[in-house]
């Protein structure tokens, strides 16, 4: 009897031994787990900070005021010090093991990480570094967007408005040295996509400050602003804007025409810049957030036009008309009935389909965003330059609205028929609804206000198709114009890789969207031009789409009569706009978790 009770006795002590040793271990784990989580917590506010105090402007649109009376630094050596920045965080990131964080965390930090990593690796190449001018772009038209993005509600909002007014011409300064160096290295745009760039310049050096785009925020004043302060600090601007900003936008201007455009790249493709080959397959990679080589997406672009001409061709067979793809086009481009005749015939038009799409998105999402959108016209300074309409984010802070800004100039080029697939490609289900619903969505700020463009451009091409679905593209026309913007964005992979990997010309590359897309040919000069200034961005649409139909597909075939289009958009949406290889393993782990899968 003693025997037995020493027998238990020993278990029971070798259980408690054993529990004790567990319950250590676990405790010591979780210990590690929190430690973990809460350095990679403390690296995300600190890497917030940082993108913060890059991006005043930005930061004042959050709601983050502590910035209020500052410009971004657009000089060479902020630049520099913003990657070393970003190489020492990502130094602190790769010290964060990823088996201590939450899975939530986990996806954080590869998200990060592949932000900071790419951010490093383009400071290897001179187009990062240097070109800070496109044929739609420059640090100009940084200043001049930015009264559309600032708050003005009260009086602070205008006395830190002010105070930029007053370093608008240190920072036109710094930019102007910054392009400077980039003629010094070789890194220059080529000639045709940029000419008459300078009227963009030209057309803010006016000769009254009452005259100036920047005086737009003192045309009314906020009932809460005193008027006595609101008219003292109306005199400042226009004083700061006439004696400093004009002339240095004077200046900015002669020397783009004196040192800049004479030295113009007489060739368009990267790989006639300095290390411009590599620089293009790095864009490549960035924009797609794949391993595709410029050659594979060259490939998938012929397909996709193949395919794509088949269905316009069936398109034209439904309209009964009677010629040859040349002649519809030509019918297509000369038939006035097309054509909006007045600015506001255009938006009008982009309204009713906008309100239209509204009442559908519940059939198509379980979740929607609760911040609403608004329509405007692209401003006059740019708009014969730039596309054919564009998305605004909504700010931060709740305080401005997503819009959508269509392109009302040279309207006999922007026809009616093509409006379904572009609003919805802008606003619902395209851009606003993604990405306002992302900023609402429990995620870290550098998520919510990032992400990467082949989901969010992807999106907004897969968001045209979804018309199909609810009741739009009714004629072969707007059918039609459906399938040339698909044509578009397939084009763009034939010719983005042609221009920057082939050796294809200018003309080579109009004159192959000319014989394959129904767009007119002051959208596709405008377009070519866009491909040349800002190599790869134009491959994130197609091929992003192409994923998420992919995805679509097989969640259909796997689940068959269950399969709810609500649900699948709701999950390839709740995370942001992420890479394409995160996007794929979180459908398949989704289905993996339906029954009979």
């Amino acid at each position: 009897m003693h025997i037995t009770l020493q027998k238990h006795l020993a278990a029971t002590l070798l259980t408690l031994i054993v529990f004790l040793a567990y319950s250590l271990s676990a405790i010591a784990q979780n210990s590690a787990d929190v430690e973990a989580n809460q350095r990679f917590q403390n690296l995300l506010d600190d890497h917030w900070e940082r993108v913060l105090a890059e991006n005043p402007t930005f930061a004042t649109s959050l709601g983050v005021r502590d910035y209020d009376a500052l410009l971004p630094d657009p000089s060479l050596k902020a630049y520099e010090a913003s990657v070393d920045a970003a190489n020492a965080f990502l130094t602190r990131l790769n010290n964060i093991s990823t088996d201590n964080l939450s899975a939530p965390n986990q996806l954080n930090h590869s998200l990060l990480k592949l932000d900071l990593e790419n951010q490093v690796a383009a400071a290897n190449y001179g187009g990062a570094k240097y070109m800070i001018l496109t044929n739609r772009g420059g640090p100009h038209l940084q200043l001049t967007s930015m009264v559309g993005r600032l708050p003005f509600f009260n009086t602070k909002d205008y006395e830190s408005y002010v105070a930029r007014l007053n370093q608008m011409p240190a920072f036109l300064e710094q930019a102007t040295a910054r392009i400077q160096a980039g003629l010094d290295a070789g890194w220059v745009q080529p000639c045709e996509p940029m000419r008459g760039y300078e009227k963009s310049i030209k057309a803010h050096v006016v000769d009254k400050a009452e005259d100036s785009a920047f005086m737009q925020p003192f045309s009314t004043k906020p009932s809460v602003v005193d008027a006595k302060k609101f008219n003292a600090l109306k005199q400042q601007a226009a004083a700061s804007i006439k004696d400093k900003l004009i002339p240095a936008l004077s200046k900015f201007h002669n020397f783009y025409q004196t040192s800049y455009a004479p030295k113009c790249n007489k060739k368009v493709g990267t790989d006639s810049l300095p290390g411009g080959g590599d620089y293009y397959e790095h864009r490549v990679r960035f924009f797609t957030t794949t391993n595709l080589s410029a050659d594979d997406v060259y490939k998938i672009g012929l397909s996709e036009v193949s395919r794509i001409r088949s269905e316009m061709n069936e398109v034209i067979k439904q309209a009964n008309f009677k010629g040859d793809f040349k002649a519809w086009l030509e019918f297509l481009k000369t038939n006035p009935d097309f054509y909006p005749k007045t600015p506001e015939e255009r938006m009008q038009a982009v309204a009713t389909i906008s309100k239209k799409m509204d009442g559908e998105l519940p059939k198509l999402f379980g979740k929607l965003p609760r911040m609403p959108y608004g329509l405007k016209e692209i401003p006059k300074d740019i708009a014969e330059k730039t596309t054919t309409a564009y998305y605004q984010r909504p700010a931060g802070d709740g305080s401005r609205a997503g819009f959508y800004f269509v392109n009302t100039s040279l309207l006999d080029t922007r026809p009616l028929y093509q409006l379904e697939a572009l609003s919805l490609h802008e606003a619902v289900p395209g851009h606003h609804l993604q990405i306002a619903l992302a900023q609402e969505l429990d995620l870290p700020n550098f998520r919510k206000y990032g992400g990467q463009t082949v989901f969010i451009e992807g999106w907004g091409l897969y968001s045209e198709r979804l018309g199909l679905e609810v009741g739009f593209y009714q004629t072969p026309y707007t059918n039609f114009g459906r399938l040339s913007y698909e044509m578009w964005r397939a084009c763009r992979l034939v010719v983005d890789t042609g221009l920057h990997s082939k050796g294809w010309t200018r003309q080579q590359a109009i004159d192959y969207m000319a014989e394959n897309s129904g767009l007119s040919m002051n959208n596709i000069v405008s377009e070519v031009d866009r491909y040349i200034t800002w190599p790869g961005q134009a491959l994130a649409y197609k091929i992003g789409e192409l994923k998420i139909r992919e995805l679509r597909a097989k969640a259909e075939q796997q689940l068959g009569d269950s399969f709810d289009v609500r649900e699948f958009h709701d999950k390839v949406l709740e995370n942001g706009a992420i890479p394409l290889s995160i996007l794929e393993n979180i459908i398949e782990q989704w289905l993996a978790s339906k029954p009979n899968t």
